[in-house]
């Protein structure tokens, strides 16, 4: 039903400079495969394979790794090294990837808008490669591609934090419709936690509906003068239906260096266990 996703991946990763200063983020590796094809993995697995990336200056080490390197394959073709590009050849010739530049670094909603020109007017995913995602089943897209199948509004992933970190995202108020999806009744972006409606916090697994598109453009700048995707879908809820899935999985938030550590262990054992 949705076949689109989008990745923004223009930021610059300051946290994990000096790491960052010439590679992407989005590139950085747990065990042996960049964050950005987990991400392209799990869209895949829901059903969306045409991929659009919205980068900014020093990103295209992105595009080449979803490209064929004629001079790569040719060195380890019949070798047994060979297995090892099985993944990215599949991932190749299963999905379109489509490339736009954020020439300004002003919030996640500006990014979003600046992928208009990649998704069109139809409802689409989004996931930021940062955030690793594990289903305890399916992936945590596949769960909200079924949750956006049942009731086709715009969909947020969300997930218990310590009250103490609520300040690091955006947070929602909703009432409970069913088992772990709530109808949003409030959003507000990185709260102090005397001020957040509730620990229930955003992470970065969205399906949206095409008119989101106008409602970033209409909406003002907020926190730190910054295009808030948290505030257009504000707005929204108070029009029509914002739902927020308290999705079945692990997350690991791989844009700190604790979490991309955590990440790194999980799926080392993971990878040590299946060799």
């Amino acid at each position: 039903m949705i076949k689109k996703c989008l990745f923004p991946a223009a930021g610059y990763g300051t946290r994990f400079l000096p790491a960052t200063k010439a590679m992407p983020k989005e590139m950085l590796p747990i065990v042996n495969k960049p964050l950005i094809q987990y991400g392209v993995e799990e869209a895949m697995a829901a059903g969306m394979n045409t991929i659009g990336i919205v980068t900014g200056r020093g990103k295209r080490a992105l595009e080449d790794h979803f490209d064929i390197s004629y001079e790569l394959e040719q060195q380890i073709t019949g070798t047994p090294k060979e297995v090892f590009l099985a993944d990215i050849r599949n991932i190749i010739d299963y999905c379109t990837f489509s490339y736009t530049r954020q020439t300004e670094m002003k919030g996640l909603g500006h990014a979003i808008l600046t992928g208009e020109t990649l998704i069109g007017r139809e409802p689409f995913g989004v996931i930021l490669a940062d955030d690793l995602c594990v289903g305890e089943d399916d992936g945590v897209l596949t769960q909200m591609a079924r949750i956006y199948a049942k009731y086709r509004c715009s969909i947020v992933a969300i997930e218990e934090v310590p009250q103490d970190e609520v300040h690091k995202y955006g947070v929602i108020a909703g009432s409970e419709l069913e088992d772990g999806v709530y109808v949003v009744s409030d959003m507000v972006e990185k709260p102090d936690p005397a001020d957040a409606p509730s620990n229930l916090a955003i992470i970065g697994r969205y399906i949206l509906t095409p008119d989101i598109f106008d409602v970033i453009r209409s909406t003002p700048p907020g926190r730190n003068g910054e295009m808030q995707i948290t505030d257009a879908l504000q707005t929204q809820a108070i029009r029509n239906m914002v739902l927020a899935y308290r999705f079945k999985g692990k997350r690991f938030d791989c844009g700190s260096v604790e979490g991309f550590v955590s990440a790194t262990n999980f799926f080392y054992e993971r990878w040590k266990n299946a060799g």
